[in-house]
């Protein structure tokens, strides 16, 4: 399969390796200081020949840049706001450091130190930062494995950090009430997103084709979201249409959101112009919570996304099964559904331990009449 064989440098003698590739052609690999690591190196490459796994070393000399260029050619089937948060991670920390280096040089130890780097210095990075720059560099080398650039990815098996969940607020359906009293025009948008579960971005492209006042339903087929400063329209978080129930009292201001408006226009709003989604540090919903907060000294400081949370909260309260919840909030699935609000069912637990003690009670009384007669 090849052969060793030494020649004089001026830094004293060197061996080089000459083989044949899976394709028959000759190949060559100098610079060894040593005959057993020569012979080593041609042994590794007639074992991956036979693997089928060998790597021409031209080709793992591609540069980071270029695979990366490539790579993100490929994800224009993502939304576009996960699209724009790949593209930033890769301009912003992945390009800079990497983008110069050839795939077949980069080490395992110095993407884990590369990694390690976000959390330590003045502005260190977050977890999901940190995460979603890794998650850009381990699939442009993922890449570069299937191409056959390199043979095993020098990522894959850093320890990340562990996102730090948020603490979730829940409103009580009192303090619904209080935030869509100050709400002023925004208070039937409110009481849908709190009542729905709709995403902030699913709520503003309903049109006025998707209430179903008979029914009682909200069909859920366009998802509105702002990347930069432009609405970009596409299918649901899911890219699945699903129907949402909403409560009795919701149908008589959704049906006043509808009045003047084409079934094609946009529910709510003026049923032309999408509506952003509210600043949380000042406009309407800013004012809405302080107007809430000077009636309730106890009202959380929320974000529109919290009431997606506090619709979930109010239909578990209500009796829903996960199963049921999953389908009105659109999870993929119920498990997921369970884990994301796994602290509003604990108090199951309690219902069991009750239960338990209930059944062995009566098993006992039971019990107890039977040896009296």
């Amino acid at each position: 399969m090849g052969s060793v064989e030494s020649y004089a440098t001026s830094g004293g003698r060197r061996y080089r390796v000459r083989y044949r590739d899976p394709d028959r052609r000759s190949r060559e690999k100098g610079g060894f200081t040593t005959k057993r690591d020569a012979e080593e190196y041609l042994a590794g490459v007639t074992v991956a020949s036979a693997r089928g796994d060998y790597v021409d070393p031209r080709d793992s000399k591609a540069l980071v840049a270029d695979l990366g260029a490539s790579w993100l050619a490929a994800q224009q089937h993502l939304k576009p706001s996960t699209m724009r948060a790949q593209e930033t991670a890769w301009r912003v920390h992945v390009a800079p450091v990497w983008g110069h280096r050839r795939v077949g040089e980069i080490r395992h130890s110095e993407v884990a130190a590369w990694v390690a780097s976000f959390s330590t210095g003045e502005r260190p990075k977050s977890a999901t930062v940190t995460i979603r720059a890794f998650g850009v560099l381990a699939a442009i080398l993922d890449a570069a494995v299937k191409d056959r650039r390199i043979t095993t990815n020098p990522a894959r098996g850093v320890k990340l950090p562990r996102k730090t969940p948020k603490r979730r607020a829940y409103l009580t359906a009192a303090q619904v009430e209080l935030l869509a009293g100050h709400s002023g025009d925004r208070a039937t948008l409110v009481l849908a997103l709190a009542y729905t579960g709709l995403r902030w971005g699913e709520a503003i492209a309903l049109r006025v084709s998707s209430f179903d006042a008979l029914r009682r339903r909200l069909l859920i087929e366009e998802n509105a979201v702002t990347v930069g400063s432009v609405f970009h329209v596409g299918t649901p978080k899911t890219h699945e249409r699903r129907s949402v129930p909403f409560p009795k009292f919701l149908a008589e201001p959704l049906s006043e959101a509808c009045q003047g408006k084409s079934r094609e226009q946009l529910l709510f709003g003026d049923g032309i112009a999408y509506l952003p989604k509210p600043n949380t540090n000042h406009g309407w919903f800013r004012r809405a919570i302080e107007g809430a907060r000077a009636v309730d000294r106890d009202f959380p400081d929320i974000t529109p996304h919290d009431l997606r949370h506090t619709a979930a909260s109010l239909a578990i309260s209500a009796g829903a099964t996960p199963k049921a919840v999953q389908r009105m909030l659109g999870h993929a699935s119920a498990a997921m559904t369970l884990d994301v609000y796994a602290d509003l069912f604990e108090d199951d637990l309690d219902a069991v331990s009750e239960r338990l003690d209930e059944a062995r009670s009566r098993t006992i009384v039971g019990d107890l009449w039977g040896k009296r007669a």
